[in-house]
């Protein structure tokens, strides 16, 4: 697609360069007050590839340096703080979106049983009302939870953030919690601004079936179900996912109460969707014709020892090109995959806001053709978000998250298949399967072509 054909598709959508750094934050003294190197670069990507956008920036308000000391009471200098960066942002021109939850909680939340306690629902409405109180008149827009699956599979039912604090299916009671304090903060802030955008965001796990084989495809819908609708069907729909044999999970678990679907399914504004690679899904029995046999339990074993039992396992790609990071580059994979998510909701799915979609290239910081190589990705894969929103999907912005973010965050847990490592170490990078980084000319992939949205296996 021509440039100048995809500022036209992309007019009215909401561009901003996203960032981890938290608002109330005391070592982020500088925050809001000049835009960082990589911010100017990321905003210079948009820029050549969009044409010029009005700025905007997703910041984190920072829970743990609002109320250290636990319920009840907000530090008042961690306030004043926050109100002086808004005040900068504001001062630049730059439109503010504020996210009430990123990773990390207080200590006393967590003490408490985190997400496992239904109380942290009420704890974080609480917060949601100061928030709204005190900063709504600077506020463009509103994120109660930066990512719905890191705050509830992934930590309490698998064990990834921090390690081994999952408690596998029962963990699912997270899950509900987290949703419940996301309806209980979204109706905070609309009590307080009745013209406020509020929304959440979840990771999109798009992926392509390993094979034609019949079984890889059902797996990729099996991937899909507990991706998307564990998370989706309670949110929109206002009922918690029923696998296909009529049970529902996290009903099982007995954490539901009366009222609490009506209070998850409050409406909302814009649907986040963060972004990082496509995954190739396979059966479980498949496994051992995509990998050598002596690989199939090694690398990719602790994260296929939790999604086997769920009917899929996760494959590396073949034959397309990566990042110097080593992510495959697949410019429509996030176009199918929000095609996948329509296919599945139709009108039911609200607008949607893509975000954390940097390329984790750090090789490329600073570097022309670097610059040139990360533009052409992201035109790409814009050209084929266009084709999307022809076809009904409303795109309401795109945060491009800074390179140097997302790198901090893998960093912690190796790329592919999420196995945790020691927070506390800080290797160069991650543990990488080298072998599986086969090398391709950017353009030259091979596999997975064809207009997105043509999917099929998608029980509702």
């Amino acid at each position: 697609m021509r440039r100048s054909d995809l500022r036209k598709a992309f007019r009215g959508v909401d561009w901003s360069v996203s960032t981890a750094d938290g608002l109330a934050a005391p070592e982020a003294a500088a925050f809001g007050a000049a835009p960082s190197g990589q911010a100017r670069q990321w905003s210079a990507d948009l820029t050549a590839v969009v044409g010029e956008v009005s700025p905007s920036q997703q910041v984190i308000v920072g829970w743990p340096h609002l109320q250290p000391e636990g319920p009840g009471s907000f530090d008042s200098a961690a306030l004043d703080r926050c109100d002086e960066r808004l005040d900068l942002l504001m001062e630049r021109g730059v439109k503010p979106g504020l996210t009430l939850l990123h990773v990390d909680m207080p200590e006393w939340v967590d003490a408490s049983g985190g997400w496992l306690n239904r109380d942290t629902a009420l704890r974080f409405a609480d917060l949601a009302v100061v928030m709204a109180d005190r900063f709504g008149d600077r506020v463009d827009h509103w994120t109660t939870v930066s990512d719905l699956l890191v705050h509830s599979v992934a930590d309490y039912v698998a064990g990834m953030l921090p390690t081994g604090r999952g408690v596998g299916m029962r963990g699912l009671v997270a899950l509900h919690n987290v949703l419940l304090g996301n309806g209980l903060a979204t109706q905070a802030v609309r009590s307080l601004d009745g013209d406020a955008r509020v929304g959440s965001a979840m990771t999109l796990i798009g992926g392509y079936a390993a094979s034609d084989d019949l079984a890889d495809r059902l797996a990729l819908n099996h991937m899909e179900c507990w991706a998307y609708r564990l998370f989706l069907d309670p949110l929109l729909l206002g009922r918690h996912m029923v696998d296909e044999n009529d049970r529902s999970p996290v009903e099982e678990t007995g954490c539901v109460d009366a009222g609490d679907m009506a209070v998850i399914s409050e409406p909302t504004d814009m649907l986040g969707l963060v972004w990082h690679v496509p995954s190739r899904v396979a059966a479980p029995e498949n496994l051992p014709r995509l990998l050598p046999v002596r690989q199939c339990f090694s690398a990719l074993n602790d994260a296929n020892r939790v999604l086997a039992p769920l009917g899929f396992v996760l494959a590396p790609m073949d034959a397309v090109e990566t990042t110097t990071y080593g992510w495959p580059v697949v410019p429509e994979g996030l176009a199918d995959a929000v095609a996948a998510l329509h296919d599945i909701y139709g009108d039911a799915l609200p607008p949607v806001r893509v975000i954390d979609s940097g390329m984790c290239d750090l090789g490329s910081a600073g570097d022309p053709a670097g610059a040139l190589r990360r533009r052409s990705a992201l035109a790409a894969q814009l050209g084929w978000l266009a084709e999307v929103m022809a076809d009904g999907v409303e795109i309401q912005g795109y945060e491009y998250w800074s390179l140097a973010d997302n790198a901090a965050w893998k960093l912690g847990y190796t790329r592919h298949y999420a196995m945790a490592i020691d927070a506390r170490r800080n290797p160069s990078q991650p543990r990488i399967p080298l072998d599986w980084a086969h090398q391709d000319a950017f353009g030259g992939r091979v596999g997975f072509t064809g207009k997105p949205g043509k999917r099929a296996l998608h029980p509702v």
